[in-house]
């Protein structure tokens, strides 16, 4: 059975639209009434908005056209806020920084009529986003209000300030996001490089100019510490230790924008070393000459190779050849062989700038038309009146995908990365030095160079790594973010000196970048092609970096999210990192004290999950690639980068990091089972220590009880003695159950009163007794008292012992003397201790 037909659609890009049912429709937003324009902003509190975002304007009622999702919108100082009417939550595909917003424009779409309301016509008021993070986003309207104008309005004023200070960037500030100055982070770089790792760059070193270190090859030069040399190249630059600095500022007055030859990385096991620079002036007839210029060339492969033969220079100019003859006719040019010792010039045939940022809107066009949603609301199943994809015939369907070739996004990748991979194979394998350049130096020689470095290098696919090389190649060296990202460029005061900084188009012409005036027409300002210097530059890079991701995925620390977070907070501008044109522009503006660092942002959300978390690339393993990577030219066959140039098209098919993801979800498992067995582990090491601590402990125990037994048997002996001494003496000896004894004198016992005596002995807690000690008795005895002492037996035996007996028949035992005769009595040892324990000192007998 056939399935249902879809009610057939067309697109506002033909003047209709389709009725949209449900909540937050189309048909549930047709009011009459006319409303205001917004509410107050001055008690919007969001939980939603960052540390120093405030609202600016906001509208209700709106409509998410692309996933028709109804809402209020927010233009806050840093963003386009959307959030859901329901739930309140944030619409990503609706919320988008307004650094990353390109262009926007009013528009009115014609809605065609019910067959019943042939004589109603109504339009619908939207608003078109268009990012350059390939996203294209329409808002739609309630009508007749004046929301739209008021949203528009907003995005005209916050999307393009007129200073630089008043982006949000500086309004934040630097927040817990703050870091070391950037030239230090440079210096270090470069200490790397020239193997002076044991040196640490501080800003001291930096303004006593003391940074200036060398090896045997290069040195580090303060000739551009002021900026006078060349207003876009670093303050410290790596140039052969040959070459003076009065050399090298000759050899800037032939360089365009006086970017002369430098060093930006070396090899340091041959000595090659990968420079760049500008195009030389060689004029139209391609005729001049410089003999410092040519001499700083040759000092970048006057070194031998093997100590035989020498070193070959490769000259890479990036452009096509009929583009850089014609570049002549405005002083610029290229460079020839002739002139420069054992060189070879090559070009690479890049395009410029403009070719790139018409490849990329075609490039993003293509993904809206033919994405699984597009900007119209429909889907691409229901696009162009067919029923099925691409209007239900294979030859559309070819045209279709024909037209992402038409683009020539990916072929202008593949030249980068075709270039890059050549100048990477030169060095490695041929130990060649090359030059690259391009018309001033700072974009596609950005690309080649910064590529190259990745290839070569291993250090730079790792995080710190990467970050130096942005830094280095991209951020140092002078890439013109602010043109070629679209951001505000320096124009105002800084502190209290005024002074306005602009910059020349790529072009080779003199002409300044064009001011951005906010104007009120229905669409944003946009300046032309030939005039705008925007250009996906970067972009462009970092797909090729992820290029290089895909082919080698053991080989880099960082995963693809890592990139795309990256690429994101460029756009954003909510960092300093990447505002204005060149490091002397961001010391100006005093980019590093004023606001936050885009890579301690990075680092931080790294720090929460570890490893685990989604920037860190799983694969990752060193070993495998610690030589650099020369893909064949079999293997640069570039692909769309799903993560980034589908996430917002096609969702679903963007997710190609979800396999990495369930691999990350079960590391993750297994780095907590690992966790659990090493916790375990140490329980039981634990429990063992435990148990042997415990049996030491019964040890002890037995030992103690061994004494113990001995005492109580020697106890037991002496008992024995004093037993037969006391029998000795007529009486006789009762033990009992309890310990006690008595003794009974036999001659009268009938008769007489017992008076009993007693003595505790002392016992140890737990039966053990300290070896020290003697042993305890605990007696009880009991004598029969006669009126006539001395006729009883006893008194008879004391008389016999004791002739100081006090003449009351008393008895001063154990102070008589008889005390100290123990040895008299007959079975009695001389154990004079146990007796004294007996408490028997105050009346051995009782007197009256």
């Amino acid at each position: 059975m056939a399935a249902p037909r879809p009610r057939r659609t067309t697109s506002f890009r033909d003047f209709d639209f389709e009725r949209i049912e449900g909540a937050g429709s189309w048909e549930a937003l047709e009011w009459t009434k006319s409303e205001p324009v917004t509410r107050s902003v001055s008690h919007v509190k969001l939980d939603c908005l960052l540390e120093a975002e405030r609202v600016v304007v906001e509208g209700y009622g709106v409509v998410l056209v692309n996933t028709d999702v109804a809402g209020t919108l927010f233009v806050t100082n840093f963003r386009l806020l959307f959030l859901s009417e329901g739930t309140r939550n944030v619409i990503q595909l609706g919320t988008i920084p307004l650094g990353t917003i390109e262009k926007f424009n009013k528009m009115v779409v014609k809605i065609q009529s019910a067959p019943r309301q042939t004589d109603k016509t109504s339009s619908r008021r939207l608003l078109q986003v268009i990012g350059k993070d390939m996203r294209i986003i329409v808002f739609g309207f309630r009508p007749r209000t004046k929301q739209r104008r008021a949203i528009f309005d907003a995005l005209v004023r916050c999307t393009k300030p007129e200073r630089i200070w008043d982006l949000y960037a500086f309004t934040c500030g630097p927040s817990k996001y703050s870091n070391t100055n950037p030239k230090v982070r440079l210096l270090n770089e470069y200490f790397r490089l020239l193997r002076r790792g044991s040196y640490h760059a501080s800003m001291s070193m930096i303004e006593d100019h003391t940074f200036t270190f060398s090896n045997d090859l290069w040195r580090i030069s303060d000739v551009n510490s002021n900026y006078t040399m060349c207003q876009s190249y670093p303050f410290a630059l790596v140039i052969p230790k040959g070459i003076s600095d009065e050399e090298v500022l000759q050899a800037s007055t032939f360089r365009a924008r006086g970017r002369i030859p430098v060093v930006s990385w070396c090899h340091p096991g041959t000595g090659a070393v990968l420079a760049r620079s500008s195009q030389p002036l060689v004029g139209l007839m391609m005729n001049m000459r410089s003999n410092a210029d040519e001499k700083l060339v040759a000092a970048l492969c006057t070194q031998l190779v093997g100590g035989k033969q020498p070193r070959k220079l490769y000259i890479a100019d990036a452009r096509p050849r009929k583009n850089a003859l014609a570049n002549g006719a405005m002083g610029g040019g290229s460079e020839s062989s002739s002139n420069y010792f054992q060189s070879e010039i090559v070009f690479f045939g890049i395009d410029n700038i403009h070719a790139m940022r018409e490849s990329f809107t075609r490039l993003r066009d293509y993904l809206d038309t033919h994405g699984a949603a597009s900007s119209d609301g429909m889907s691409s199943f229901l696009r162009h009146g067919g029923w099925t994809w691409g209007g239900g015939n294979l030859s559309s369907m070819s045209a279709s995908v024909s037209t992402l070739g038409d683009s020539g996004w990916l072929i202008h990748v593949q030249s980068v990365l075709a270039g890059s991979a050549w100048i990477a194979a030169r060095i490695a394998k041929e130990s060649a030095s090359v030059l690259v350049h391009c018309s001033d130096g700072w974009d596609r020689t950005s690309q080649l160079v910064s590529l190259a470095n990745l290839l070569l290098d291993p250090y730079y696919r790792t995080f710190a790594g990467f970050q130096a090389l942005v830094e280095k190649d991209w951020q140092a060296f002078g890439h013109p973010f602010s043109d070629r990202v679209g951001m505000p460029t320096i124009s105002g005061a800084a502190g209290n000196m005024p002074f306005e900084l602009t910059r020349h188009a790529s072009t080779g012409s003199l002409s300044s970048s064009p001011m951005r005036q906010s104007q009120g027409s229905s669409q944003a300002p946009n300046p032309s092609h030939a005039q705008s210097n925007y250009s996906p530059i970067f972009l462009q890079w970092v797909d090729c970096v992820s290029q290089l991701l895909r082919m080698y995925p053991f080989a880099f620390e960082f995963s693809s999210a890592f990139l795309v977070d990256f690429l994101d907070c460029v756009f954003s501008c909510r960092f300093g990192n990447f505002l204005c044109n060149s490091e002397k522009e961001r010391e100006l503006c005093c980019v590093s004290e004023s606001c936050g660092c885009l890579w301690m942002y990075l680092g931080d959300m790294r720090s929460l999950q570890g490893r685990s978390h989604a920037h860190y690339n799983l694969f990752y393993d060193p070993s495998k690639h610690n030589d650099p990577l020369l893909p064949p030219a079999a293997a640069l066959a570039p692909t769309l980068w799903p993560q980034f140039h589908l996430r917002w098209a096609c969702p679903s098919e963007s997710q190609a990091g979800e396999l990495e993801a369930q691999c990350r979800n079960m590391a993750f498992k297994f780095s907590e089972l690992q966790k659990g067995k090493e916790v375990a582990e140490k329980k039981v090491k634990e429990i063992s220590v435990a148990l042997e601590s415990i049996t030491t402990e019964l040890r002890n125990e037995k030992q103690v009880s061994s004494s113990a037994m001995k005492l109580a048997k020697r106890g037991s002996k002496e008992n024995a003695a004093i037993k037969r001494a006391i029998q000795s003496l007529g009486c006789k000896v009762h033990f009992s159950s309890s310990g006690d004894c008595s003794v009974n004198v036999e001659s009268n016992p009938a008769d007489t009163s017992q008076i009993f005596m007693q003595s505790s002995s002392r016992r140890e807690s737990d039966g053990a007794v300290e070896g020290d000690e003697k042993s305890d008795l605990s007696v009880s005895i009991t004598f029969v008292e006669d009126d006539d002492v001395s006729s009883s037996p006893l008194g008879r035996v004391c008389e016999t012992l004791c002739p100081l007996r006090t003449r009351d028949g008393g008895c001063r035992w154990p102070d008589a003397g008889c005390a100290q005769l123990g040895s008299q009595f007959v079975g009695l040892k001389a154990d004079f201790d146990a007796f004294d324990q007996l408490s028997i000192y105050d009346s051995y007998f009782l007197s009256e």
